[in-house]
């Protein structure tokens, strides 16, 4: 692949650091220069995690465009191993791919395309989930398939994941990578300690509940939270619950102004009105608690979702 090629040629040359770019999920995609040591360590910390070694085999997915797809490049060189690169898609195809993989980097939207190989579990022996927020109902069929699967937290800023987390029934439990830790401001926003890093220390907007210093509960966005009528909605929180009531739909939690609450909860479905009625009836069937459900459903052709498919929680009067 041309890109993976362009990359080596940046990562191998005399510089210190590798240019990379924000997703934009959170705000206008953004252009930041990484230091390649900072990389690197960040490589044999998940490495050693993983467990891998000369004879590993890694299969990433995603485009070397994002630091997700540039660290599986990095890990290989690290570790000295082979690494198999799929086009980008949403349908990965490991048909071809004779070896066990030892570590397999994707983000949600890729994984029910895996799903339908009956022995996942026996081709890929860990999975490596980022990107975007697990749909319950993926989540189960990971599951339920024996896959060992991973949930990542991190960002461009910290060369990848600072924390994992198994796949789980429960709510997943992130814990720190080695020589990462973790607290928490007044407001529940995580802070991420990383001496032997360039950045040292990093405030984030990500707010959480805070175990110890090794371990948190991802909760949401500060900067996605919703006052409405005094309450404080977080629109992720709120969104796992309802994703288990409708899993097959796809949808996020976003605002708009109202003269009464301030702020009035919306859902943005993929679908028709029709679709969108019928979640309605569903969450008002189910939730007991009428303050937490949408005031207002919209439906729309395609979720807005930026290059790398994370979806852009932009407000109805964005849409």
């Amino acid at each position: 692949m041309a890109e993976l090629r362009q990359f080596m040629d940046e990562f191998l040359d005399a510089s210190d650091v590798v240019t990379a770019h924000t997703s934009g999920s959170t705000g206008t995609p953004k252009q930041i220069l990484l230091k390649k040591s900072d990389m690197r360590a960040s490589a044999r910390a998940t490495n050693a995690f993983f467990g891998i070694g000369t004879d590993s085999l890694l299969c990433s997915a995603l485009s070397v465009d994002y630091i997700a797809g540039k660290m599986m490049a990095v890990r290989a060189l690290e570790a000295n191993c082979r690494l198999v690169c799929l086009t980008p898609s949403n349908t990965p195809d490991i048909s071809a791919i004779d070896n066990v993989i030892d570590l397999m980097a994707v983000t949600p939207s890729q994984i029910p395309a895996l799903l339908q190989f009956s022995d996942l579990s026996e081709r890929v022996r860990n999975l490596l989930i980022g990107g975007a927020p697990l749909p319950p109902m993926t989540g189960r069929m990971l599951l339920d398939c024996g896959v060992k699967a991973w949930l990542s937290y991190g960002m461009t800023e910290t060369c990848s994941h600072v924390a994992l987390a198994p796949l789980t029934a429960e709510t997943p439990l992130y814990r720190a990578m080695p020589g990462i830790t973790f607290a928490a401001d007044a407001d529940g926003r995580l802070r991420i300690m990383a001496p032997a890093y360039s950045f040292g220390e990093l405030a984030t907007n990500d707010v959480v509940e805070l175990i110890d210093c090794h371990t948190f509960r991802w909760i949401g966005r500060a900067d996605n939270a919703i006052n409405s009528g005094g309450i404080k909605l977080h629109p992720e929180v709120l969104e796992r619950q309802f994703g288990e009531l409708l899993p097959t739909v796809a949808f996020y939690l976003t605002s708009e102004p109202h003269p009464l609450w301030g702020s009035a909860l919306v859902m943005v479905i993929e679908g028709s009105e029709t679709d969108a009625d019928a979640a309605r009836a569903v969450l008002d069937d189910a939730i007991a608690d009428r303050r937490t459900l949408p005031k207002r459903y919209i439906a729309v052709a395609k979720l807005p979702r930026t290059a790398s498919m994370k979806i852009l929680r932009l407000n109805p009067s964005q849409l």
